[in-house]
């Protein structure tokens, strides 16, 4: 009887080693596999913060984009228009490897808003493309972030 005793503690301790050797190495990418859904997106803690360092330079280039007057040449204007779309689909990018699968993320707070901030970069986008530019929701894109942090602090 002691034997069997001994033989489960040492079964419950070698499993729980396992289990916390597997939260903190490589071999959890290979337990995520089994564990998630397949459309589940995971998102390293590091790849996190590198795809927001590269969305936050986004939203510097499209703010000094949107402050920089332009001369009143035509060729500054479309300088001016170019620099804005490209910030903004250079964002749509970032944020659409974001965005959650439909089985959801691991970072609740994007699944719950990074589509509906692609909506607002897109409609920037769009709006920015136009003969006549309107920079109305290229601006509104950084309120974007700033909701979205101020929310989730």
């Amino acid at each position: 009887m002691r034997t069997s005793n001994k033989l489960r503690s040492y079964l419950f301790v070698l499993t729980m080693c396992i289990l916390i050797a597997s939260c903190n190495s490589q071999f959890a990418s290979q337990v995520r596999k089994v564990t998630y859904p397949p459309d589940f997106t995971y998102t390293e803690q590091s790849e996190l913060r590198s795809n927001m360092a590269q969305l936050s330079q986004q939203m510097v280039l499209l703010e000094i984009a949107l402050n920089t007057a332009p001369e009143q040449t035509t060729q500054a204007y479309e300088a001016q228009r170019e620099a804005v779309l490209n910030s903004l689909r250079e964002m749509e990018k970032i944020a659409s490897r974001l965005k959650a699968g439909n089985a959801g993320a691991n970072h609740p707070f994007m699944d719950d808003y990074m589509q509906d901030f692609i909506v607002k970069v897109d409609k920037a986008r769009v709006a920015a493309s136009f003969e006549a530019p309107r920079y109305y929701f290229a601006g509104k894109v950084a309120g974007a972030c700033t909701s979205c942090h101020k929310v989730n602090r």
